[in-house]
């Protein structure tokens, strides 16, 4: 990359006009992508081995902050790790089935050096848009790294966006919650349960955090009541020594969805009863018709179901109001809590800074469904947001990739032509 109102490439001379550049911009002869973690992180590799080159920007002060900065400790895959690992570079033999948050950082971390790859860090982008004139991206960013914050402005023919569908926490209101007087706390900021030992907790959500977060509560002998506000799928994360997930696949290469949903269902019945006799009540549309159609996970238990079963973790319903010390159900019960935690999730910030609204909605995930969601028009590409995890950002950015480099391809031979032309002209001229 260079200063583009010095170098401008030659296939854009009318760029330097002070309308469209500032004096402090950067022209990227690739694509810019935004997100340093394993999307963007798959991307950049990709690129690599087909030598485009690129930018990766980060607000953070490191690769795949939301795993170092916003996960417990305990936290591992749920998945196996064949199903986790990115393009062209397998996990460790050595590692177990289901790596822990450190491994996969670990992971991470020996990726980006194999495939040479250095994100610009503390780089946080406040706007993109595209120029359709020129057919161009103007990314404008805030970078902290040094002593003064300094504004920085990148013109790129490509964007990728690898943000992902949890960059930001969700935090609900709650009536009276500032009136609670006790220690609140969003699960991304959630590390261990040793700081609740003796403490009732009140766990907001009932997803894979929510179920975590109560059983690891439950191990360090706090007393945990979890919300459940809704129906929830939770199914045993292995089935006779295998994989719920892989069984799943595996299935469904010869078994129509409805149909692997309703053997998926009798085998956790079998394994873990009725969970609808300890307050979790089922949706009535399958576990992966759920997940294709609306992107709810189901829960793959890992022990908080049994923790459930004895009454350790207590199932309460919807929260009315908080008050000191307490809060009211919509049942009209009356808990005395000394913590509460949100396992609220997570949500895309994807509209706060990219102007454009023909490949995301409203809420910041593309408009098409997987796998057609990964592309948008003029240059635009998104990754991470298939709903599919990380085996869904590694398809995405495979194609990504391959997209990007066929068209830098063709475009840099295009513009050899052209001055090689302009070359020839200029000689015939002496």
């Amino acid at each position: 990359m260079s200063s583009c109102c010095l170098n401008m490439p030659n296939m854009f001379p009318t760029l330097a006009s002070e309308a469209f550049l500032s004096s402090r911009c950067i022209w990227v002869n690739g694509p810019v992508i935004v997100g340093a973690g394993p999307s963007g992180l798959a991307v950049g590799a990709g690129l690599k081995n087909q030598g485009v080159p690129f930018i990766i920007l980060e607000r953070a002060n490191c690769i795949a902050s939301l795993w170092q900065n916003r996960t417990y400790d305990r936290l591992k895959l749920h998945l196996p790790k064949q199903f986790c690992q990115l393009p062209n570079f397998p996990f460790p033999e050595d590692f177990p089935e289901y790596p822990t948050k450190y491994q996969f950082i670990s992971y991470l971390e020996s990726y980006t050096k194999h495939f040479d790859i250095n994100p610009h860090f503390n780089e946080t982008v406040q706007s993109a848009n595209y120029n359709a004139t020129f057919g161009l991206w103007r990314v404008k960013t805030i970078a902290t790294g040094g002593p003064n914050p300094i504004g920085v402005e990148y013109i790129c023919r490509w964007l990728v966006v690898a943000t992902g569908e949890n960059a930001e926490k969700v935090v609900p209101e709650f009536e009276g919650l500032q009136d609670f007087g006790g220690n609140v706390t969003h699960a991304c900021d959630y590390k261990s349960g040793q700081s609740y030992s003796g403490e009732r907790v009140l766990v907001v959500g009932c997803g894979n955090s929510g179920m975590e977060v109560s059983l690891d509560l439950c191990n360090h002998n706090a007393n945990p009541s979890m919300v459940v506000r809704s129906s929830v799928h939770v199914l045993p994360r292995e089935v006779l020594g295998k994989s719920t997930f892989e069984l799943a696949v595996s299935m469904m290469k010869w078994l129509p969805l409805w149909l692997v949903d309703k053997i998926l269902l009798i085998l956790a019945h079998l394994i873990l009863g009725n969970t609808e006799k300890y307050g979790l009540k089922r949706p009535r549309v399958g576990p992966l018709e759920l997940k294709n159609n609306a992107g709810k996970t189901p829960v793959l238990d890992i022990g908080a179901f049994q923790k459930i079963r004895s009454g350790e973790i207590k199932i309460v319903p919807g929260i009315k109001k908080f008050s000191r010390g307490r809060v009211e159900l919509v049942n009209g019960e009356t808990l005395e809590i000394e913590s509460v935690i949100l396992a609220t999730g997570y949500r895309s910030n994807v509209p706060s800074w990219l102007k454009e609204n023909e490949l995301f909605s409203s809420e910041g995930v593309p408009k098409n469904p997987f796998p057609n969601g990964w592309k948008g028009k003029g240059g635009l590409y998104a990754v991470g947001f298939t709903r599919r995890g990380l085996s869904g950002a590694s398809l995405d950015a495979i194609s990504v990739a391959h997209d990007i480099a066929k068209s830098w391809k063709e475009e840099t031979k295009q513009k050899k032509k052209s001055m090689a032309a302009r070359h020839r002209r200029c000689i015939s001229h002496f």
